[in-house]
């Protein structure tokens, strides 16, 4: 038996239960044709580089197994005939990582952005005020000049 890592893109359009219901399904094939799933992450939903079929974003599952090769022609049948299922990929791996993937570590994009606006929230006030300062400094630059160029001291 060999080692094999897939990943999935479903449509955007499928709800949360229906993407957890198509893992299930892959599981299933899995199991039933004498493989063994190692490994299953849900990627949640993304945005895709381009459009494929329509869609802009997709629901991702990355799968790592071990099966017989027929077992991978199986699946990749049955990926095909599945309405939900815009793209897959499938690679013959040499070993397993126990490490998360490197998608399941990303926080998401409003996660970052959260934490960005809370380190600004924490620091926006001091930055304000020397903005603010600064422009005070250069608003009486400009006054002085201007009264000179008058010929006013």
């Amino acid at each position: 038996m060999s080692l094999y890592e897939s990943v999935v893109i479903a449509r955007q359009e499928i709800s949360a239960e229906q993407v957890e219901t198509l893992g299930d399904e892959i599981d299933l094939i899995l199991k039933n044709n004498e493989g063994k799933t190692e490994k299953r992450e849900n990627w949640g939903l993304r945005t895709l580089a381009y459009k494929i079929k329509k869609n802009r974003k997709g629901h991702y599952l990355l799968f790592n197994y071990e099966c017989a090769p027929e077992v991978v022609s199986e699946l990749e049948r049955q990926l095909r005939l599945n309405e939900d299922v815009l793209r897959y990929l499938t690679i013959k791996i040499d070993k397993f990582s126990n490490e998360p993937s490197i998608p399941a570590q990303m926080t998401s994009r409003d996660d970052r952005q959260t934490q960005t606006e809370q380190k600004l929230d924490s620091n926006s006030e001091p930055s304000i005020n020397m903005v603010n300062n600064s422009t005070d400094k250069a608003g009486s630059n400009n006054q002085e000049s201007q009264k000179d160029e008058k010929g006013e001291s």
